[in-house]
């Protein structure tokens, strides 16, 4: 991990989801090819990161608690447009329209951001049950797993520590489930800290859940939504994700996240496409 002229740590997450002020004031950012799921498809939670981040910028408020995500067309690496649309902002919150478009291609992206201050509170009332899982390093160790070399596992692979709870990952091992459900312990590999905006990385970073019943391909999100919830704490944060109905290629997924003290940190749902590769 590289370090600042100051010694502070400079993560990958950081670097790669970075926007800066171009000619005119316009902003760009430089999304990195490392951040792709494969066949250089660069991750949606990725993407919806940096798109929350410009969000961010623009904003008196300094997290995004509110995504909605529509996925255009594939977004290539490369330096990349964000422009943002502001909308009605008070002392709480604040809400903006962010499209994502890449050099010559158009929009790919257009994100309906809400940006407000989290807090650690204890909540109110909560029914969410976070799983029993063994822990980390009880669990698959995914990247290992789908490719022992390290050089030709997915670049998202190299960022994303993901650990499968054994009783998801029979697929891995050519034993699928009958039911769409996986779930798995994860942290950023450089020991970065979770936060609002690589919690919403975090949301998309399972496989798709067709994996999870035998059905191997890519599975490109046409929608992603995600609240974040609160500050997580430090440490690993478990994510289960589970699909409702797979039905004409289609295949809704619904992430809930929490972190390594148990609160509920990130709800999310998706709806995205289906391959029938194998």
């Amino acid at each position: 991990m590289p370090q600042t002229d100051d010694a502070q740590p400079t993560y990958d997450f950081d670097t790669a989801t970075a926007v800066r002020r171009g000619e005119g004031g316009a902003l760009l950012a430089d999304l990195d090819q490392t951040w792709q799921v494969g066949g250089g498809i660069l991750n949606g939670g990725y993407l919806l990161s940096v798109a929350a981040r410009a969000a961010v910028s623009e904003s008196p408020h300094p997290h995004p608690v509110a995504v909605a995500a529509s996925y255009v067309r594939p977004t290539p690496a490369g330096e990349a447009t964000l422009e943002v649309t502001p909308g009605a902002a008070g002392r709480t919150l604040a809400h903006s329209v962010v499209t994502l478009a890449s050099s010559g291609a158009g929009p790919s992206i257009v994100v309906q951001a809400t940006t407000a201050t989290l807090g650690d509170e204890t909540p109110d009332y909560d029914a969410s049950r976070m799983p029993d899982m063994p822990p980390p390093d009880e669990c698959v160790d995914l990247s290992a797993r789908l490719n022992p070399d390290p050089s030709k596992r997915p670049g998202l692979s190299r960022h994303v520590d993901s650990r499968l709870d054994p009783a998801t990952a029979g697929w891995t091992v050519g034993e699928p489930s009958d039911e769409p459900v996986l779930r798995a312990w994860i942290r950023f590999v450089d020991g970065r800290p979770a936060d609002p905006l690589g919690l919403l990385t975090f949301s998309d970073v399972l496989p798709p859940l067709g994996f999870a019943i035998g059905q191997r391909g890519w599975a490109p999100t046409v929608q992603l939504q995600v609240l974040v919830r609160a500050m997580p704490a430090p440490g690993w944060c478990l994510a289960e994700a589970r699909a409702t109905q797979i039905a004409g290629g289609w295949i809704d997924e619904d992430c809930t996240i929490w972190d390594s003290e148990g609160r509920l940190v990130v709800q999310a749902r998706q709806l995205a496409r289906l391959s029938r590769g194998r």
